[in-house]
């Protein structure tokens, strides 16, 4: 083998074999190799060393094969030419949402800097934005990496494996060093220790590096790792965008909790204005009702019925539900005591939901609807999980609207204090008796007449 000396600031020899491309490289000269110019004894004497054009191209051979095994081949029709900005069926809320949410990820496509962190319910559109993001940026010659987060905690336990071509060590590091990674569907992870290690691991390493990264999520971000979490709220490198549009594959409501069907006939023209009560009474539910119907129309802040069993504040709630679906606002109607039960059925080994999707689900929804408060049982688990939606909704001042039938100050101080807030919050109180109950009455002053 020959060996020619180059640039003696290089202190090394490049190793040639004889023919030379055209193009070479002005440090090997296209051989790959070099040999540190060091006396014998030294540890890198006559060691070949690659040269940086060939750490380039063992970088890019390791990170296409990782894109091999990734899904984005999968994804290659979702761009943003093929992205709906204004949702399907998406009230006005809503749309403006998703069309920031699609500014944003075409802005760091263009540019991409920092981390971009994408929140949201399944079928969000987050998905098909990251992918948008990749695509893009392929097509304009950047290498990037799409891997969804269960398949690349995947492919990094395949490298233990006796048949493997490539080692973990190489795997991970095309990972760790890629110029632009996107992570899709963090948190569906199996959740051991080793995979909470190797997420940390590759987090840290970006996140001290300052790599572009993309990253998606249905979780929230307090349920998230507390070490990947601390890295994704540093403002200063990430930006965090909550998608609120619910399932595009749904034709309604945006979570399978809601019971909502089960009261589709409860309307506004519906709803008895009760000529049988006294005129203050009557005047008093006119009034709710026009409240009911205000709200139904820009849901805002949070509105509270309050009255006794059967006055009619389920058929209002309901009324408001089904006006907001009709008009393409997503909705969650549920009962308190089977929330709660749903909630903890997610603990059994058959539930084909986990606790988080669930919980996330009614805690972010769009607009929610709580009916019967107070008819829970009281234990501490039940407390404090209608303690934790509450003080979240409140916090994100989320539409939400909810019915009792005893007064706001008997119930748990905690919620009492976010529903008296009249700054957020309208309690009607409806005065009316309840409806059936009035009618037994009503029946019996008539039979005694006829008597």
């Amino acid at each position: 083998m020959k060996k020619t000396q180059t640039d003696t600031s290089k202190a090394s020899t490049r190793i040639t074999s004889g023919t030379e491309p055209e193009k070479l490289c002005p440090i090997c000269g296209g051989a790959g190799y070099l040999r540190r110019d060091v006396p014998p004894g030294d540890p890198d004497f006559g060691r070949a060393i690659p040269c940086q054009c060939k750490l380039e191209e063992i970088s890019e051979k390791r990170l296409g094969d990782l894109q091999q095994a990734s899904n984005l081949a999968l994804l290659s029709g979702m761009t943003f030419e093929s992205f709906r900005p204004d949702g399907v069926g998406l009230g006005p809320r809503e749309q403006q949402n998703l069309k920031e949410a699609y500014l944003r990820a075409r802005e760091f496509a263009e540019n991409p800097q920092g981390w971009l962190i994408l929140l949201g319910g399944y079928g969000c559109g987050k998905t098909h934005l990251a992918a948008a993001i990749a695509n893009y940026c392929l097509g304009r010659g950047q290498p990037t990496l799409f891997i969804v987060v269960p398949d690349l905690l995947d492919h990094l336990r395949s490298t233990y494996s006796p048949e493997s071509t490539i080692n973990y060590d190489q795997r991970f590091e095309a990972v760790l060093a890629a110029p632009l990674l996107i992570l899709d569907d963090l948190g569906t992870q199996h959740t051991t220790p080793w995979a909470r290690e190797k997420l940390y691991q590759l987090f840290n390493y970006r996140y001290n590096a300052k790599l572009p990264t993309v990253i998606t999520s249905n979780r929230s971000l307090e349920a998230i790792d507390p070490r990947l979490r601390s890295r994704m709220k540093d403002l200063d490198l990430c930006r965090i965008y909550r998608i609120l549009a619910r399932d595009f594959r749904d034709s309604g409501e945006s979570d399978d909790v809601s019971s909502l069907p089960l009261y589709a006939d409860k309307t506004f023209q519906s709803f008895q204005p009760r000529p049988e009560l006294p005129r203050e009474k009557q005047q008093n539910l006119k009034r709710v009702l026009a409240t009911a119907k205000e709200y139904a129309n820009n849901p805002q802040g949070w509105l509270v019925f309050v009255g006794p069993y059967g006055c009619g504040k389920t058929h209002l709630a309901a009324a408001v539900a089904n006006y907001c679906i009709n008009h393409g606002h997503p909705v969650v109607f549920k009962e308190v005591p089977d929330l709660l039960d749903h909630l903890r059925a997610t603990y059994s080994p058959e539930s084909q939901v986990t606790y988080d999707q669930l919980f996330e689900g009614v805690r972010n929804a769009p607009i929610l609807i709580l009916d019967d408060l107070g008819t829970e049982s009281a234990t501490d688990w039940a407390r404090e999980k209608l303690y934790q939606i509450f003080n979240y909704r409140y916090a994100k001042k989320l539409p939400t609207v909810i019915t009792m039938s005893t007064q706001v100050e008997e119930a748990d101080p905690r919620l009492a204090s976010r529903m008296l807030d009249l700054s957020l919050c309208t309690i009607c109180a409806i005065r009316a008796p309840g409806y059936h109950g009035a009618q037994l009455a009503t029946g019996s002053k008539r039979k005694s007449r006829k008597r």
